[in-house]
C-alpha cells in the first residue's frame, strides 16, 4: 500500500475519508487505473491517501471475458457523495469508458464504496456499494488498506476472509505500483 504526503486544505473544509474500487480488462487496465488515480490526485478537492496492491481477478457476473485488474484506494475529500460519483464517472469517460453490457468488459471502472459514515440505498447512489461485500476484486484490496472498517456490521477484514479469492492473484508489492512508469 502507499500513502501520499499531506496537501493543505482550507481549514473550513469538512473532509472524509471515501473508499473508492477501481478495475478494468480492456487495453492497459494497469495503465488506465494509474491514469484515473493520477486525474483524481490533480484535483483540489481530492486527495489520495492510500491505494492497496495491484491485483489480477477472475471476471464477476458475465464470466466469458478477459480477467480484470483490480485495487481499492482511501481518499481524503470535501465532495459530498453524489459530487464524487460524478467525478468517477467523468473520469471514466475521459478515459474512454463506455457502457455497454452489464458486468461485461470495460477500459475502466470507478466504484464509490464507502464514503465517510454516509449510507444510501437510492437509485442514483447505493453506500456502502451494493453486493462489493460479495466480491473478492472488492474486499481483497479493500483489506489491504481499511481492514478495520465496518460495513454492514463486520469489518472488512472478516467480509475478505469470507468472499471466495481463489484464482486473485497479487501483482504487486505495495500501492505504488501507479506512480511507477
Amino acid at each position: 500500500m502507499s500513502t501520499v504526503p499531506d496537501r493543505q486544505s482550507s481549514p473550513t473544509d469538512k473532509t472524509v475519508i471515501a473508499a473508492i474500487g477501481f478495475g478494468g480488462n480492456i487495453g492497459n487496465p494497469r495503465k488506465t487505473m494509474a491514469r484515473a488515480l493520477a486525474l483524481l490526485d490533480e484535483r483540489d478537492d481530492i486527495q489520495i491517501r492510500t491505494v492497496s496492491r495491484l491485483y489480477r481477478t477472475p471476471p464477476w457476473g458475465n464470466t466469458d471475458q478477459e480477467w480484470f485488474l483490480n485495487a481499492c484506494v482511501l481518499v481524503e475529500t470535501t465532495l459530498n457523495p453524489h459530487e464524487l460519483l460524478k467525478v468517477c464517472l467523468d473520469t471514466e469517460l475521459a478515459l474512454g469508458r463506455v457502457r455497454a453490457d452489464r458486468w461485461g468488459p470495460r477500459t475502466i471502472d470507478l466504484d464509490v464504496l464507502l464514503h465517510g459514515d454516509f449510507l444510501s440505498d437510492h437509485a442514483d447512489l447505493t453506500v456502502p456499494h451494493p453486493r462489493m461485500t460479495e466480491r473478492a476484486f472488492v474486499m481483497v484490496p479493500l483489506a489491504d488498506i481499511a481492514p478495520q472498517a465496518v460495513v454492514n456490521l463486520q469489518s472488512v477484514a472478516d467480509w475478505s476472509s469470507l468472499v471466495d479469492s481463489e484464482g486473485i492473484e497479487t501483482l504487486s508489492r505495495d500501492g505504488d505500483w501507479w506512480l511507477q512508469p
